[in-house]
């Protein structure tokens, strides 16, 4: 995991899409963990996830960080088919509606029900902004999952606020904002597409100078809201 350039916005960075990422703080009023369910196209309406798959998977996160703070295993093995897909995902600590950590992948590595599993861990215990999760601190700690779909290329004028999730890459350099973010901050789709690109440590109009944009979207869900 790489630690990601200090800006004043809720962000969350991918130096290499193939490798856990951190989301940087969302705002107070972003803090309380909801549920949303963010589409890639309007055909598609319904969550993707049961209630059922929901808390099978907030209680793998939370059972993945406990069983690390006690140094035993748990197994990762997929309960359904479902779960076995391959899929990017985010998991997003809280703490007394305070960030505590964020890390997830974008590409898809492993299955969703496994990499749930390890960005849980990742986010808990490598961090960089965060010392570790404590054993006191398992009772208050509240989970938001952000399971996300398949990247796609749009062009600046398609990117929705409050729908899609971006990356921006150039050359070496990438950078990643999930979708609840510009929503959280009131930034308009210029905003994002800038930030994006800040994100990136790119120029703020590297998005009309070249720049590739991909597009995904998120279900979240949390432990307040399965």
């Amino acid at each position: 995991m790489f630690p990601q350039p200090e800006v004043p916005q809720p962000q969350a960075s991918q130096s290499d899409v193939s490798q856990p990422a951190s989301e940087q703080p969302a705002s107070a009023q972003a803090a309380n963990v909801r549920s949303a369910s963010l589409q890639l196209t309007s055909t598609q309406s319904r969550d993707e996830f049961s209630p059922e798959e929901r808390r099978m998977l907030l209680t793998l996160a939370h059972e993945a960080i406990a069983s690390a703070l006690a140094g035993r295993e748990i197994p990762l093995d997929p309960p359904t088919a479902h779960l076995a897909e391959p899929r990017g995902a985010f998991t997003t600590l809280y703490l007394h509606h305070q960030l505590r950590g964020c890390v997830g992948h974008v590409v898809p590595i492993d299955s969703i029900y496994r990499t749930v599993a390890e960005t849980a861990r990742a986010a808990a215990f490598e961090d960089p902004r965060f010392p570790p999760v404590r054993r006191a601190e398992l009772p208050g700690l509240q989970i938001s999952l952000s399971i996300l779909s398949p990247l796609t290329r749009i062009r600046a004028e398609e990117v929705e606020i409050g729908r899609h999730g971006l990356l921006v890459s150039l050359g070496a350099r990438r950078g990643l904002l999930l979708p609840q973010v510009p929503a959280e901050q009131g930034w308009d789709r210029i905003t994002f597409l800038e930030q994006t690109c800040h994100k990136a440590g790119l120029p703020r109009d590297a998005w009309q100078r070249g720049a590739t944009l991909e597009a995904f979207t998120a279900e979240i869900f949390g432990d307040d809201a399965q």
